[in-house]
């Protein structure tokens, strides 16, 4: 298990990562990569996530992470079956709309394996290691 997250001012490449885990030594025991891009957008989370209709359109954003419980999440996902390689990056501070606030990259053996590592590690991020403070 490699450094998987990446400290950076700015989003790296995705097509930067996808070359760097294809020359992992995991590389080959993956059959799959996916890609997650999270993104402040216009609607509130008040509004896409529970209808509330009379929410105003979202400006910005506050984004902060909690470092060790990435990591302690990053973790839990490698000891799920099939997942090989994982890199996460995380804004961090005053976001747009349209800016990316995370990218998480995961790599494993089968659709299905990727698939639920991906769901999980993304949840439990959002869940539980970052702050996001709306601004309208």
């Amino acid at each position: 298990m490699s450094v998987s997250l990446v400290k950076s001012k700015t989003m790296p490449s995705g097509d930067q990562w996808l070359k760097e885990a294809k020359e992992d030594p995991s590389a080959e025991k993956v059959g799959m990569y996916l890609t997650h891009n999270g993104v402040v957008r216009m609607d509130a989370k008040a509004k896409v996530r529970a209808g509330a209709e009379d929410t105003k359109p979202v400006t910005g954003m506050h984004f902060s992470y909690d470092e060790e419980g990435v990591e302690a999440a990053i973790a839990e996902t490698y000891e799920m079956p099939g997942i090989y390689y994982i890199r996460v990056w995380l804004a961090n501070g005053e976001l747009e709309r349209g800016d990316s606030i995370m990218q998480v990259f995961i790599g494993g053996d089968i659709r299905p394996h990727v698939i639920d590592g991906l769901q999980y590690l993304v949840g439990k991020i959002k869940n539980e290691c970052v702050v996001e403070q709306e601004k309208f």
